[in-house]
């Protein structure tokens, strides 16, 4: 059976031609993209194979097989058509877009910044307030936050306890900002999670080519996994770094007292006693 399609490209498809969708599909993560794919597909009526690449092992696999950056990948017989985006041009209808926006992240952001000009924290302050208002979101919704954290953290996937440590373990470090308190407990803990967190959306970013919405300010939130939460995160294993180091130069060069010739000999008559 053949069919008029929209596409100038290609004005007769033989529909009986075995299309397959290839699309990441894990115990951990389902590629929307791909899910919209298959959405489109069905609301054509169109028959295909849909291919689940199961595991990242999978994915790398296929990747580098049909030397592509990126899944979903669609297939009319020996024919690849592409992503989502291209399948959707194809069939001349408009793709979806994401649902992402950055307007929570600027908006605590910016708050937060404010606060530390309005009371003279500086930079400190800044972190310590920014870390504590994104603690108090996650807390919100803790088992939102551990769900969608854990599909991108590589210490949750390990250790899913760690999912719901983290919002504490967050807040404490923002309270060490804030007060001075512990500086090189808050100071160590800042660097820990701040490098771990940066390697995390790295891998799923960059490497894993993964779109992800960030767990940063909550479960439910529509901010993307990106370059954003990299910063942040890099940020704060910078200022625990920084922090570190004032706190074991502080301990280094902290003066030693200083007795008086009269106090001296007082103590000399008490050890020899």
């Amino acid at each position: 059976m053949t069919a008029t399609l929209p596409n100038s490209q290609a004005t007769h498809i033989d529909l009986q031609t075995p299309i397959r969708l290839y699309r990441m599909s894990t115990p951990k993560h389902e590629c929307p993209w791909g899910l919209r794919a298959v959405n489109l597909l069905n609301e054509k009526g169109i028959a295909f194979d849909d291919i689940k690449l199961t595991s990242q092992d999978e994915v790398a696999a296929f990747k580098a097989q049909h030397d592509v950056a990126t899944t979903p990948q669609i297939f009319f017989g020996d024919r690849r058509i592409g992503g989502y985006t291209d399948l959707a041009a194809y069939f001349d209808v408009e793709a979806e877009k994401a649902e992402y926006s950055y307007t929570p992240v600027a908006a605590l952001f910016s708050t937060a910044g404010l606060m530390a000009l309005a009371t003279s924290l500086g930079v400190p302050g800044f972190m310590g307030i920014s870390l504590s208002m994104l603690a108090s979101l996650k807390l919100m919704d803790l088992d939102a936050f551990a769900e969608s954290f854990a599909k991108y953290d590589l210490v949750t996937r390990r250790f899913k306890p760690y999912g719901k440590v983290y919002p504490f373990a967050e807040l404490a470090i923002g309270l060490g900002f804030l007060s001075g308190v512990a500086p090189l407990a808050t100071g160590i803990g800042s660097l820990v999670v701040g490098v771990s967190g940066a390697v995390s959306v790295f891998k799923a970013v960059y490497i894993d080519k993964m779109a992800l919405n960030c767990a940063c300010i909550g479960g439910n939130s529509k901010a993307p996994l990106g370059v954003v939460s990299f910063a942040e995160n890099a940020i704060m294993a910078l200022m625990g770094a920084t922090l570190i180091f004032s706190a074991v130069g502080n301990r280094e060069v902290e003066p030693q007292a200083v007795l008086s010739p009269q106090e001296a000999a007082i103590v000399q008559v008490q050890a020899i006693e």
